[in-house]
């Protein structure tokens, strides 16, 4: 893979609020400066931190530490959005914060990026949990979404070590709304696979970035994916289709996923095993690999004989 230069200074950023109701949702927004953009990137991120931290995480002597950093200088409009319950987003309501929840946030979200840019169709990248909102989000408004990338996804949760033993604390997360989380549960997220893939220096810019906006996290997520798996119907996502699995990642049995691969209808579905890789990919050593992996799905032309 070509070396990418390091990016001198972090791209500028702009803040958009979405409307869910009575509920105020924060967009983060990264713009190619042209303005001619070759797609509209919507990251969506997981159960236990928030956007800004996931997508935009600047660590120094990292080259292009930030995705939606990446993504910009390869002309694609990036956007982020921290779910109800995350972050900047609102969080006086005593909401689930559960998968359905987030395909509702996305929904808002993809409204107010349309208004302020004319964006109709997104590429759409959802990273644990976060592939469950998005895969949930492509269900109900296929039409939103031109291409779906879901990386650490899982769909049965059969042969998954990772929820196995979450499922042991399935009764305490369902008796609370919040899950406290500090310093030593961001390391648990990089030591519970295969310890060595993500550097020390990463880890702690990561938790210092997710301790700044939570110090807690709503618990939906965790509940669903204990409990009611599967919560994703491959034959309704109906469009191009990449399934990423981290060599290590505990959350999916390979098996699992390569059922689920089997079962989606478009015939322009990929997937791929992501060398070295544990369960938070953009935070990993192999990270620029991974970003290769999303831009040539995100770039692959459309075929011109179909068989048709």
């Amino acid at each position: 893979m070509t070396p990418h230069p390091i990016a001198p200074v972090t791209l500028p950023g702009t803040e958009h609020w979405a409307r869910k109701g009575e509920v105020n949702l924060f967009l983060w927004h990264k713009a190619v400066p042209s303005g001619r953009r070759k797609g509209t990137v919507l990251f969506v991120h997981g159960s236990s931190m928030a956007s800004q931290p996931t997508f935009d995480l600047q660590v120094p002597g990292r080259p292009y530490s930030s995705v939606m950093d990446w993504f910009v200088t390869q002309g694609f409009d990036t956007w982020c959005v921290d779910m109800e319950g995350y972050g900047r987003s609102d969080k006086h309501r005593e909401a689930a914060a559960n998968i359905a929840d987030g395909a509702d946030d996305l929904t808002a979200a993809t409204d107010a990026i349309t208004r302020l840019t004319g964006a109709e169709a997104f590429l759409v990248y959802g990273i644990s949990s976060g592939a469950l909102r998005a895969a949930a989000f492509a269900e109900r408004h296929p039409e939103r979404v031109a291409k779906l990338a879901l990386d650490a996804f899982v769909w049965t949760g059969e042969g998954s070590p990772t929820l196995a033993e979450r499922r042991k604390k399935l009764d305490a997360f369902r008796a609370m709304k919040r899950r406290s989380i500090d310093k030593a549960f961001v390391y648990s997220i990089f030591e519970r696979d295969h310890p060595g893939t993500a550097a020390t220096d990463v880890i702690d810019a990561f938790a210092e970035a997710i301790l700044a906006l939570d110090e807690s996290m709503p618990t939906g997520t965790y509940v669903d994916m204990c409990a009611h798996l599967p919560l994703t119907d491959p034959a309704k996502l109906t469009m191009p289709t990449l399934i990423m699995r981290g060599e290590y990642d505990g959350i999916a049995s390979m098996d699992d996923l390569l059922k689920f691969f089997a079962a989606l209808p478009h015939p322009a579905k990929q997937f791929t095993v992501m060398q070295g890789i544990s369960h938070a990919s953009f935070q990993q050593k192999n990270y620029l690999m991974v970003y290769h992996i999303l831009k040539s799905f995100f770039e692959q032309p459309e075929a011109v004989y179909t068989g048709a």
